[in-house]
Order: C-alpha cells, then structure tokens, then sequence
C-alpha cells in the first residue's frame, strides 16, 4: 500500500515530543519574523529621520533654532538630531554658569553627546540578540526533534519481524521534518542579523561622524567669541 507522505500527514503522524519541538519552531519562526519586519522598519525611519536633520543642519540653519526645533518634541525626532539636542543643552548650561574655558565647554558637549550616543545605540539594537540567537538555536532545536523522531520511529520497528524500506521511511521522514522547520527559521534570522548589522555599523559611523563635525563647529565658536577679548 502506498502511504501518504505529504508534510501535513508526516506532522499529524509524528510521535508528541516531535510535534512539540515543531510548534516551539513554527512560534519562533513567526516572533522571527515579526521582529525582522519590525527592526527592517525602524531602522528605515532612522534613516529618514537623520537624512531629514543633516539637510536642514548644513542648510545654514542657526544652532539656536536647531535646538529650539529638537527640544519642541524629542521623542518625534531621530537620533541625530537627539544627540546634537544633547551637546547644545550641555554647552549651553555651561555657558550659563558662566565657564569660558574652551576645553571645559567642549569636554562637557563631547561627554554628553557620547552619552546620549550609546543610549541611541541601545534603542537601534533592540531585537538584534534575539534575530541572533534564533539562528544559531534553531537548527539544534530542529536536530533535537529529528533526533528523538528517529528513536521513536526504531523503538517502533524493534516489535517488527520484517523491516523494509517502507516501515522505516515514514518515521524518518517525520522526523526529518523537525530539522526542516529549523533551518526555515534559522535562515531569515540569519540573514536578517548580518544586514541589520551591518546598517546599525553604519548608522554608528555616521552619528559618530556627526559628533565630530559638530564639536567642530562649537569649538570654532568659542574660539571666536574669546578672540576679541584677547
């Protein structure tokens, strides 16, 4: 007789253990994927956010009213325009205080805009962990599930006097099924991490790029405001 080998009845016919380790696959498959199209969203909305705020920083815009915009709503802005908020409240309080040394006004900017640089960072690499980990546990996960498939499937034969080809493939073949649906889930992840990875390099380079140039242009303005007094 011939038997049905199709994915579905090799699910329905695996022993409970293997099933298991199939629906704990299938569940981290989904979350996988939902956190790649939610990380593939966020780091597009980054990207638009610090394009938007580096236009309209070299536009010729005043730090002022640079500052002024970034501090009317934070959360809305990206994280570009976050850390040059952070380097501008800091100089200014230090301004206020009365503190003229250049190198204390620009080590206080620097020191903020660094802190608030990780914080950035942290916020860019939600997620990446678990895409990470998802693709190197999913496939032992899966080989798990084939593994104690193929034991239950020769405990099973072991009560046969004749063993063919036919009464050994279909416990195989469910048991196979389980390193399947691992690697389905392994693959995305990985993937996924190596080019959010590399996006949140660059995003670092750039934000770090932009700390730079705009201590820069603070340091060029204190240096011309003590120009006069001397």
């Amino acid at each position: 007789m011939t038997q049905d080998l199709s994915i579905f009845q090799l699910v329905m016919h695996a022993s409970l253990v293997v099933q298991l380790v199939m629906l704990l696959l299938l569940t981290i498959s989904v979350a996988s994927w939902a956190a790649i199209f939610r990380k593939l969203f966020a780091l597009g909305k980054v990207k638009q956010f610090n394009d938007s705020f580096e236009r309209e920083f070299w536009s010729g815009s005043s730090l002022n009213d640079l500052f002024a915009n970034a501090t009317k709503n934070a959360r809305a802005r990206g994280p570009m325009e976050r850390i040059f908020a952070s380097g501008m409240r800091e100089f200014q309080k230090l301004r206020e205080r009365h503190i003229t040394d250049a190198g204390t006004l620009m080590d206080g900017a620097r020191r903020a805009m660094r802190a608030s640089f990780q914080r950035e960072m942290d916020v860019v690499e939600t997620h990446l962990s678990f895409l990470a980990s998802v693709g190197s546990v999913s496939p032992y996960v899966g080989l798990f599930g084939t593994v104690w498939g193929i034991m239950h499937a020769f405990t099973g034969l072991a009560a046969l006097q004749t063993v063919t080809l036919a009464s050994v493939a279909p416990g195989i073949a469910e048991a196979l099924v389980a390193t399947a649906i691992g690697l389905f889930a392994a693959i995305p992840a990985v993937v996924a991490y190596n080019r959010f990875a590399r996006d949140i390099d660059r995003i670092a380079i750039r934000l770090e790029t932009f700390i730079e140039e705009f201590s820069n242009i603070l340091q060029r303005n204190v240096s011309a405001q003590a120009a006069p007094a001397r």
